[in-house]
């Protein structure tokens, strides 16, 4: 079982992307039922305002996962202060499927390079760290639901060990229309007496199940 945290870590920032519906913290940031996924993507992209045009290029996993981040961290600043000392923890139940039957169809003739490298799921934790500058700990877990007890303890592991500051943790999956990623920004900084709240297994569960990404 995971042990509940006492306030030594906290919850900054958050965001959750599902329904085709984005969220940053409590408040909702795009909605658009009549889209299709990507006609969704693409809208929330340039919502954000990413001017990123790498992005275009990427498999449909790694652009969830680079739009929940943007929403989670903000467009990069500069420098961080710690690269090294900057993680990123994920998981997912369908690993880098979307991707490989796209890779599959495309073995009936010519396979695209470009889609091959993306048939794996950590690729995703590559690409935020690339835009964001983390140069921490990496870490991708598959399992069939979120497991947010195991990820809170793997997390405040990281941080008691002394080498992580930061934390980018959270769920980022996608299979054809069906997709959910739900990131969190942690730290032993509360950074916001009004919005940031303790880096627990409950308000992590919390966040997650609510299906208006409320934490209270």
């Amino acid at each position: 079982m995971s042990k509940e945290l006492s306030g030594n870590y906290w919850i900054n920032k958050a965001a959750k992307i599902g329904s085709n519906r984005a969220f940053r913290n409590q408040q909702i940031f795009l909605e658009k039922p009549e889209l299709t996924t990507d006609e969704f993507l693409v809208a929330l992209y340039r919502e954000i305002g990413m001017e990123y045009p790498k992005w275009f290029k990427m498999d449909r996993l790694s652009k969830l996962g680079m739009l929940a981040a943007e929403l989670a961290l903000g467009m990069p600043g500069g420098n961080l202060a710690d690269p090294f000392g900057s993680a990123v923890v994920l998981a997912n139940r369908h690993s880098s499927l979307d991707t490989d039957r796209k890779f599959v169809e495309q073995l009936k003739e010519i396979p695209s390079p470009a889609v091959f490298v993306y048939t794996l799921p950590n690729i995703v934790t590559g690409e935020i760290s690339i835009r964001h500058g983390f140069k921490g700990e990496q870490a991708f877990f598959i399992d069939d639901l979120c497991p947010v007890e195991f990820m809170v303890n793997y997390v405040q592991t990281l941080f008691d060990e002394g080498n992580t500051h930061t934390c980018l943790f959270g769920w980022v999956d996608i299979l054809g229309e069906q997709y959910n990623a739900t990131l969190y920004s942690v730290s032993g900084v509360q950074e916001d007496s009004v919005h940031s709240i303790p880096f627990t297994s409950k308000n992590v569960y919390q966040y997650f199940d609510h299906e208006q990404g409320a934490v209270s």
